[in-house]
């Protein structure tokens, strides 16, 4: 087993486009900034041959950060159990310790390519934070959850997004993947100021973060598609989260219209240089490789 992946800094979530580039660079000033990068599991369970050598040659040479794409924490389908026993093996078997996912849901009698909202509910709470515990007890590790973007909101609302974010994190007692650029988007397309929302999230939860790019269709509709630059409001949400918490890892998602390394290299440098800047993340509870314990039943 390769040593545990503790993840530091600026992160790259890893596209077929730019491992080339990549491996090309390494060791040159272009990586200087680049501390971490992120894999879909879904992408690199079984793979063999040159595909299986590149990931090894990644796994050998950076910290990784796995983050699913296709749980479906909140979806109605059961939860998939023999793909998550994948996923303990896939981890065990290239040192990494750090699983996130998307707080959403992606099925319903077969998967959806969207992730679609939970209805914020009591009910909902409890549901989604049992299968979280039950994903945590089959990969033998805390997970963390990812607060997701969306456009409409679900039928049903007993509370708001940060009062189900906050709920679910302590009755499930996992981490929290936090997305800036979500954030964002979800205040414009629901009219709520972001940095309150930042504010009223338990900053010892956050193991890392992601920013983006979006494309805004209207006024009051952004869609997170990950093909653009970050804007400037993005920025400095993110900004306003290391004064609020400390520099906790940051990772850049470039998912569509992938520009050449050296391009998006300027982004991760950026948040290198803004963590550079800021006061170092220090929550007592952040420790990478903590043993996960299982609760026992009384």
């Amino acid at each position: 087993m390769n040593p545990v992946h503790v993840i530091r800094g600026a992160g790259l979530g890893l596209k077929r486009e730019l491992i080339p580039q990549v491996q090309a660079a390494y060791g040159t000033a272009l990586l200087q900034s680049l501390g971490f990068v992120e894999i879909a599991p879904e992408n690199w369970i079984g793979v063999g041959g040159r595909v299986g050598r590149q990931l090894a040659w990644f796994t050998e040479r950076f910290p990784i950060a796995a983050h699913g794409l296709s749980l479906s924490l909140g979806g109605p389908d059961a939860l998939n159990e023999s793909f998550l026993y994948e996923v303990r093996d896939f981890l065990d078997q290239h040192g990494i310790t750090r699983y996130t996912e998307h707080l959403s849901y992606c099925s319903d009698g077969g998967y959806m390519y969207d992730l679609l909202p939970i209805p914020f509910t009591e009910e909902a709470v409890k549901y989604v934070s049992a299968r979280i515990r039950r994903t945590q007890d089959i990969l033998e590790r805390r997970i963390a959850v990812e607060n997701a973007s969306f456009y409409v909101a679900a039928p049903i609302a007993e509370m708001d997004e940060l009062t189900f974010i906050n709920a679910v994190l302590s009755e499930a007692d996992c981490d929290l993947h936090l997305d800036i650029n979500n954030v964002y988007v979800n205040s414009v397309n629901f009219g709520f100021d972001p940095i309150t929302f930042l504010r009223g999230l338990p900053g010892e939860r956050i193991v890392y973060a992601h920013i983006a790019g979006h494309d805004r269709e209207a006024e009051d509709l952004i869609i997170d598609t990950h093909g653009q630059d970050v804007i400037a409001s993005v920025w400095a949400l993110l900004e306003e989260a290391y004064r609020l918490y400390g520099a906790f890892p940051t990772l850049l998602e470039r998912d569509i219209n992938i520009p050449p390394l050296q391009t998006v290299m300027q982004e991760v440098d950026r948040i290198a240089a803004m963590q550079r800047l800021a006061e170092p993340y220090r929550p007592d509870a952040w420790a990478v490789g903590t043993p996960y314990l299982p609760k026992v039943a009384a």
